[in-house]
């Protein structure tokens, strides 16, 4: 028996769940280690799109432009929720845009994962994959797109933060939040 299935909680979803947040929040992260625990899968929309347009993000951008990779992760994203129950991390950007952040409120239960300024920084630091980190001080950067982006990602239908330290930490953080949503008579 593998220790972390037989500790799954008895949650029955019927939407996919859809993590929002920042680069460096632990939607990847901590987003499998939840479908693990859910028993359902997990898709990564970054990975998706990646392997939808056969290129890296960081070429998508800079061949198309951020416009153009918006659009394509709109569209494997809405692909992505019409599947069964899943969870869902998405790109930092995603719920930014006004299509997609419709989608998902229309057919997924979408969770913030926060998370403060100094553990983004700590968390994305050495990792040169993100485009929007390369053009500047990741720090400056991060915290523009933390004032600008959390009034958007405060429209998620739950918040958790994420917090440091072990990541199983948060996926029961987010477990419970779940199960509070669902008691409260939301749909889940």
């Amino acid at each position: 028996m593998i220790p972390s299935l037989s500790r799954a909680p008895a949650l029955k979803l019927t939407r996919p769940i859809v993590l929002v947040g920042l680069m460096g929040a632990g939607k990847t992260t901590v987003g499998r280690r939840l479908a693990d625990k859910l028993r359902i899968d997990f898709y990564d929309a970054d990975e998706e799109i990646e392997a939808s347009a056969h290129m890296r993000i960081s070429d998508i951008f800079e061949a198309y432009g951020e416009p153009a990779f918006r659009d394509g992760e709109r569209k494997v994203i809405e692909r992505l929720l019409d599947g069964p129950p899943h969870v869902l991390a998405t790109g930092g950007g995603a719920f930014m845009n006004d299509q997609t952040r419709a989608l998902v409120k229309e057919q997924a239960t979408s969770l913030w994962l926060k998370a403060d300024l100094d553990l983004l920084v700590k968390r994305t630091a050495h990792r040169n994959h993100r485009p929007l980190l390369r053009t500047g001080d990741p720090r400056e950067i991060l915290d523009k797109l933390l004032k600008e982006r959390a009034p958007v990602y405060a429209n998620a239908d739950i918040s958790v933060d994420s917090i440091e330290g072990p990541h199983h930490k948060t996926v029961d953080k987010i477990i419970r939040t779940l199960q509070e949503y669902k008691k409260a008579g939301n749909p889940l």
